[in-house]
């Protein structure tokens, strides 16, 4: 069974921090490129970050570069994104998923995780 789980989302004000966490079963896994999507209110899913099987390779959206970092530990199935000096705008529900091409893209993505949300008040 192929499970992907998210948690890390809250309330926070703007210029916080938060770090999602996402940890994924399946020994397949650890030779999927995984990544994190989001959907603000009423809006499509948007690519945010995303990162190749062996880490070598990572993608931001421009409206968060410079500010969150995508990481994995291969060891733990686990896939972090630090998200610093958080605005308003980043206010979504966050999706972890895995696919076999890393990008943002989320049609390339084939495990999803139910979401965590993210409210950044101003």
């Amino acid at each position: 069974q192929v499970q992907v789980v998210e948690s890390g989302g809250g309330l926070v004000q703007a210029g916080g921090s938060l770090r999602l966490s996402c940890t994924y079963s399946g020994s397949t896994f650890r030779y999927y490129a995984v990544g994190w999507f989001r959907q603000p209110p009423g809006k499509e899913r948007e690519g945010v970050s995303s990162i190749s099987w062996g880490g070598a390779t990572t993608y931001y959206a421009d409206s968060v570069k410079g500010r969150f970092t995508i990481s994995r530990d291969k060891g733990k199935n686990t896939l972090y994104l630090q998200m610093d000096s958080l605005k308003p705008k980043d206010t979504a529900m966050y999706y972890c998923a895995a696919g076999l091409t890393v990008g943002l893209d989320a049609r390339e993505y084939k495990y999803w995780g139910q979401g965590t949300q993210v409210t950044v008040s101003s």
